[in-house]
């Protein structure tokens, strides 16, 4: 019996026909994604929706020394749009407006989804 090495790493018998041998993978096969995914499991589950005005940073010192009717100057000039954030991640931007005597937000930029989940991940 005499092996061959034909260059590509593997063993070769010349007088028996050996194959490469093949294995079924031990890791579970996943799950197909369609578009018609059932998300009722997660529809529910409660998020923290929240608009951001503006930042600003301070020492302990400098807010132990406010008091009623101070002014603190925020990171965002006025008239821009306002941060919309969920979970502390911002989703969109846009302007306050006021319907029946409460505040709201008109939408006028979403971040696309692809950049939601890079920020996700970031974090």
């Amino acid at each position: 019996m005499s092996i061959h090495n034909s260059g590509g790493g593997e063993a070769h018998d010349a007088d028996e026909g050996y194959r490469a041998a093949t294995f079924q993978s031990a890791a579970p096969e996943p799950e197909p994604v369609s578009s018609g995914a059932n998300l009722d499991v997660v529809l529910d589950i409660p998020v923290t929706l929240s608009m951001e005005v503006g930042r600003r940073r301070l020492t302990i010192r400098d807010l132990l020394k406010l008091s009623q009717g101070s002014v603190l100057e925020l990171d965002r000039d006025a008239g821009a749009p306002m941060d919309v954030m969920v979970n502390g991640t911002l989703i969109a931007q846009g302007e306050v407006v006021v319907v029946n005597d409460r505040f709201g937000i008109r939408l006028t930029d979403v971040v696309s989804m692809r950049e939601r989940v890079k920020r996700l991940n970031k974090g």
